[in-house]
This record gives structure tokens, sequence and C-alpha cells, in this order.
């Protein structure tokens, strides 16, 4: 999960607040191109604001609270300035549509997911009419998206959409309900877009999907994922790619082949496999068990030794037993992953699994959750301890967060690296000897020079 501000260029004032997923940072980009050609530019400062615009996460209950409690802290600049329009976005809007602004009336608008590449026109009619609305049951689309990047992208890396929906309908999981079925946008559209992005300064794109790895059914053109890969790497001069978020039954040998073979894509894969018991994996309508899981891992292993691996795990299932919490802990234990996201389970509108009767008691989740993630954390931390010594090419993304006069990248495992570099050396790729190893991040030296790899 994460939370990030962006802005746009004009005379207007527009703020941009993004809750929740990386595909939500993806469309907040999208709303800003199009406020731009409106004539609005980015404020830090919400009280700054003449627009707000909140993109919402609904995947967990303490996301949906998170934007309900950030809606209502708007009522008072709504009071101070009467003219400033609020908007909500994403998939918390999709899921309420007008109920959000039946609670909240000092919201002006309420835009869907599958609107969103509408918002500048729906906004212009919002100013010609002064009528709030809700606009949630559009047919999802990839068209009318402006893609034209009229002023530099100002990042290294960028996030690129490429499918949207998800077909798999696991029972815990609201995604199908707030962004439809899966669709997957032309590769032809996308080596355009990522052209832009070249052009603006851009080293590294992460592909971005609900089920990435399914993309290419329902195209015309016959093409999968792996294919799309081969492709941008042919046919694009990009440093780095990655991609998220991959389902386990459809990491194919195809795509495992492309991590071997495929220099500029990332040795790292975000695999969620969500539980190690059987019982609880076909509960969730996961479409595998925990030993087909481990065999793909060990396949990918084999065709790739480099490559670094995350997940998502889902504590407190309905059911879940002391038993089935074992069997997750055993494969963790097994695969050892480099890094994990974990979370109690909580109920989703229109899911199956909110209507399943066998609650798992809070206490017992979140006690099962404090041991997966103290041990997961040790388990980070000696595969971190285990970089020390080598030498990593590091793409440089720009200064250390900690503002310690360093520089900061990512290895192609996706582990951050700290270390001195001189400000000019962003979007260079340097081969960085790591000296120290943290919870969180790696820290090093520079020793070459660097340069940019890609064509």
């Amino acid at each position: 999960m994460s939370e990030q501000l962006l802005g746009s260029c004009g005379p207007g004032r527009l703020y941009v607040r993004t809750l929740g997923c990386q595909m939500n940072e993806y469309d907040s980009l999208q709303v800003l191109r199009q406020f731009a050609a409106l004539g609005y530019t980015p404020v830090e400062d919400i009280a700054r604001a003449d627009v707000i615009f909140l993109n919402t996460c609904s995947v967990r209950g303490k996301a949906e609270q998170k934007v309900h409690s950030f809606l209502g802290s708007l009522r008072r600049l709504k009071q101070a300035n009467p003219n400033l329009k609020i908007i909500a976005g994403g998939c918390v809007a999709q899921q309420s549509g007008k109920k959000l602004l039946d609670r909240f009336d000092h919201l002006d608008m309420v835009v869907g997911t599958s609107a969103v590449n509408r918002i500048g026109k729906l906004f212009q009619n919002l100013l010609d009419s002064g009528t709030r609305g809700a606009f949630v049951h559009e047919e999802a689309s990839f068209a009318g998206f402006d893609f034209e990047l009229k002023t530099a992208h100002g990042s290294i890396t960028a996030p690129l959409t490429i499918m949207r929906g998800c077909d798999n309908h696991c029972a815990y999981c609201i995604v199908p309900s707030v962004r439809g079925p899966e669709k997957s946008r032309r590769p032809g559209e996308i080596l355009e877009e990522i052209g832009l992005l070249e052009r603006s300064g851009v080293k590294e794109v992460l592909l971005l999907g609900q089920n990435v790895n399914s993309y290419g059914r329902g195209l015309e053109e016959t093409i999968s994922f792996a294919d799309l890969l081969r492709r941008i790497v042919s046919e694009t001069g990009l440093s780095r790619i990655r991609f998220t978020t991959s389902h386990p039954k459809d990491l194919t040998e195809a795509l495992m082949l492309c991590f071997a073979e495929l220099g500029p894509l990332c040795k790292f894969l975000h695999l969620p496999v969500q539980a190690g018991s059987d019982r609880v994996l076909a509960r969730m309508n996961r479409g595998y068990t925990a030993e087909a899981y481990l065999e793909k891992v060990a396949r990918l292993r084999r065709t790739c030794p480099e490559i670094a691996l995350s997940s998502d795990v889902i504590v407190g299932f309905p059911g879940e037993t002391e038993q089935d919490f074992r069997k997750t802990m055993e494969l963790i234990e097994e695969v050892r992953f480099d890094n994990l996201f974990s979370f109690c389970y909580s109920d989703r509108p229109n899911t199956r699994a909110s209507g399943f009767a066998d609650k798992v008691d809070p206490e017992t989740a979140s006690a099962r959750l404090f041991e997966l993630q103290g041990r997961q954390a040790e388990i980070t931390l000696g595969k971190n301890l285990a970089e020390v010594g080598s030498i990593r090419e590091v793409l440089v993304e720009g200064p250390s967060k900690a503002s310690n006069g360093q520089m900061s990248g990512r290895t192609s495992q996706n582990k951050i690296v700290n270390f001195e570099a001189p400000v000019s050396s962003t979007g260079k790729i340097l081969e960085v000897r790591i000296d120290f190893a943290y919870s969180h991040s790696l820290g090093g030296e520079a020793i070459s020079a660097g340069g940019e790899k890609g064509r």
C-alpha cells in the first residue's frame, strides 16, 4: 500500500492524494494530465488548493476507513472556501457511488474507476452546471486517455497500466466488483506510451495490472504477457522493466524464461500466495495448492537463480484453524521470501467470504499476524545481510529519503540501496558494493562511474 502526492501545471491549483495501490498512482497521473489541459498546477499545501482529488482504495477495511476519515476532514476546508471543489475517485468511489455524496454533503463529485479517463470533461461539466454527481456506471475502457506528456515526467521510474480488472473472483477480493472484468490495452498503445515516457527521462517502467500476467486475453492480436515483455525489450531503450501483480496460476514457463533471458527485466517477482493451507486456498478460490505454488517457485529459481520474491498473506481467513496457520508458517520457512505483505482478513462488500459464518476471533488473528510478521522480519534481515560484500547494479533514482546527503536506488532484486554519489548520477546504473544491511534497506559504496543500461 502507498500514499503519494502528485501535481500538474496551469493557473488553477490542484491537490491530488493517492491512497492504495500502484494502479491508483497511474490513474492519478491520468487525472493530472487532464487537469493540466484545464489549467491546473500542483500544490503540496492542501489549504491552497482550488480542487482536491482523492484517489481511493477499498481492498481492505482499514483503507476504506482511512478514506472516510480524510473526506470528513475536508469539511472545514470547504467551509473556509465554498468555491473549493472536492472529488473522490478510485475503488471506494466505484463501490459507494452516490452514497458518498449523501454521506459527505461537501463532496462535489464521485468518479468511479471506469470513468477516470473522462475526469477532465466531467469536471468541466461540474463547473458549468454546478450540479453534484456520481459517475460509476460506465463501461471500463482505455479509450480517451490523454497519453501526451506535455511536461517532463519528473521521475526516473514510472507506473504504466497495461490491463485492468480481474476474472478470478477470489472469495475475499473486492476487485472484480470495483474494477470489472479483465481488459487489456493494445500492445502498440503500450509501446507508444513507453516511448513518451522515455523521451521525458524515464528509465524504468512498472507494468501494472490486477492480474498482470494474464495480459492479452480478449485482444484481437494474439499476444501473451511474455510476448509483450519481449516486444518492450526489443522495441524500446528502457534500462529496466518491473511488473506487478501476478497470479501464481498464470506464472508460465514462457514468463519464467523471460527473467533469465531479458536483461532489462528485473530479477524480482511479487507472487501472492495468501495462505499455505490447501483447505484455506480452496475456500479462497485461489486455483492452486500449496504444493503447486512451491513447485513453481522451485522452477523459477532453477531458471533464474538471482530472482528475489515477495508475496502477500492473509491471516485469519474465515475458518482458518491453528493447523492451517502452521501450514502457512511452514510455507514461509520453505520459500523464505525477500519481503512479505501480510494482513488480517477483513470483510469486504459483495464478496463471498463476507458471508462465511466461521470468522476467526480478531485477537487470535492479530496474534497469528504478529508471529508471522516477526518471523518474516528475521528472514528479510537475513536476506539483506547475505547481500553484504556483493556488488550490485543500482539504478539511481535520486536523493535518499533519509536526507543524509546520499543517493538512493534499487537493485534488480528491488532492494533499496543508499550510498554516496553525485546528484548527476540520477538515472544511471552504478555498480555498488554492499557494505551494510538493515531491516528495510542496504548501504554501500559506488565503485563505478556508471552509465545507462539499455539501448
